[in-house]
């Protein structure tokens, strides 16, 4: 089943090959153009561009060559965006039994959110994955089994990263555009096979440490101390009970609104 977002691409691309088939069909060769006969002409109907549905960030003129991901030393730790921005970012799943509940907070205050996701969850729960296509979300790529990347030899960390972004593509709609290390543990390898599969590595500025279950009331008090523009704050929709973690969202987040703060997602073109 075809999700929101690879329905809304494909449809562009018809369009887009169709508008090529006519303008290299317009004119027979060695025949020349006689000006259209005097007289009123019928009006046709203009259908609307797919091109419109479109994000306008991430999209260069047509036929621009796309970038180039760079290879970083170190991973991104803040999202720079005007105002009060911050992201949410929520690691280790899909989880049946956590992440829709995540899903449907986001939902009710028409927030989106950033799920980096491991392979062997997602391969399960690829249900999950469509709905965060069709609900705006970003999912990046967690590895496939969660490895500590810094004891991994190129080939096994490439073979963790490529698996789950094929299980993204297929479910998502699209390959992930951004890149998470298990544990926060990066190496050179990482850096390099990431940039390769076209993906940008992001770390987090606020850690809520909810993995250790310290309370819902610890995680909210974590979130809303550390708010500041650009902020990237880490979660967790997998991996352990992450019950505090559902309910904690739900008090902060609408907190975070009413303190001005816009939750966004980074956005990045086609690698």
């Amino acid at each position: 089943m075809l999700t929101r977002r690879r329905a809304l691409l494909a449809g562009a691309a018809a369009v887009g090959a169709a508008g090529t088939a006519v303008a290299l069909g317009t004119v027979p060769a060695r025949e020349p153009v006689r000006p259209p006969a005097p007289g009123p002409r019928p009006h046709r109907a203009v259908q609307p561009s797919a091109y419109r549905l479109r994000p306008l960030t991430g999209y260069g003129p047509p036929g621009a060559a796309p970038a180039r991901t760079p290879v970083r030393r170190e991973p991104l730790l803040h999202v720079p965006a005007p105002g009060r921005t911050m992201v949410l970012t929520f690691d280790d799943g899909p989880d049946p039994r956590y992440t829709p509940g995540i899903l449907d907070t986001l939902a009710r205050y028409d927030v989106r959110a950033m799920f980096f996701v491991c392979g062997e969850m997602a391969e399960n729960n690829r249900d999950l994955l469509a709905r965060m296509a069709d609900e705006g979300h970003v999912v990046g790529n967690h590895t496939w089994s969660h490895p500590l990347l810094t004891r991994l030899g190129r080939r096994r960390i490439r073979r963790e990263m490529e698996r789950t972004s094929e299980i993204v593509d297929r479910a998502y709609g699209e390959p992930p555009r951004w890149f998470r290390a298990p544990y926060g543990a990066w190496n050179r390898a990482a850096f390099q096979l990431g940039a390769e599969l076209g993906m940008e590595p992001l770390a987090w500025t606020v850690d809520t440490l909810d993995w250790t279950e310290p309370g819902t009331r610890t995680i909210v008090d974590r979130v809303e101390d550390g708010a500041a523009p650009g902020v990237v704050v880490l979660s967790h929709d997998a991996g352990g009970d992450r019950s505090q973690s559902v309910r904690a969202l739900r008090s902060y987040l609408p907190g975070l609104l009413d303190s001005g703060y816009h939750l966004t997602v980074p956005r990045r073109g086609p690698a």
